[in-house]
């Protein structure tokens, strides 16, 4: 087995320490139990599955990050807290007095953008036959048709 790192933070102290800000207070502790999982550690944990894209319940408890219900129960409840939207404008705040924003790579999708005005209108499709295609199955000439009724 390697050698566990002592640290096993995957966030860095200085993206941890604008991150830190954001999160909510924990509430009361309701039921005795285990001790609650750190801030960070649950972070961790979360980053870990959102880039490995392994299912929540299958984080690697070796790691240290709490169990996979913890986390996801921890990224609800920030999401629920605005913390990502807050962290987000944060971080692009930071990037933008840094000059380190590259626009000439940015991508807008309709549907995160809402399209201000519809766009022109399509002409009508023009038919490419110049007449009605004769049938093939039917005729309505005497001489053409299979019944003899006279």
């Amino acid at each position: 087995m390697g050698k566990r790192q002592s640290r096993p933070w995957i966030v860095s102290d200085e993206l941890w320490a604008l991150i830190e800000p954001l999160l909510p207070e924990p509430g009361p502790k309701l039921v005795e139990g285990r001790p609650r999982v750190p801030d960070r550690l649950a972070l961790c944990g979360i980053l870990f599955v959102l880039h490995t894209g392994i299912q929540w319940e299958y984080l690697p408890q070796e790691l240290g990050f709490g169990s996979g219900m913890t986390c996801w129960r921890r990224l609800a409840a920030w999401n629920e807290a605005g913390v990502w939207d807050e962290l987000h404008v944060l971080l692009l705040k930071k990037l933008r007095s840094a000059k380190k924003l590259d626009w000439s790579r940015a991508v807008i999708d309709s549907s995160h953008v809402r399209a201000a005005r519809r766009g022109p209108k399509a002409a009508p499709v023009r038919s490419t036959v110049h007449g009605r295609a004769v049938s093939t199955t039917s005729s309505p000439t005497a001489r053409a048709s299979r019944s003899r009724c006279r």
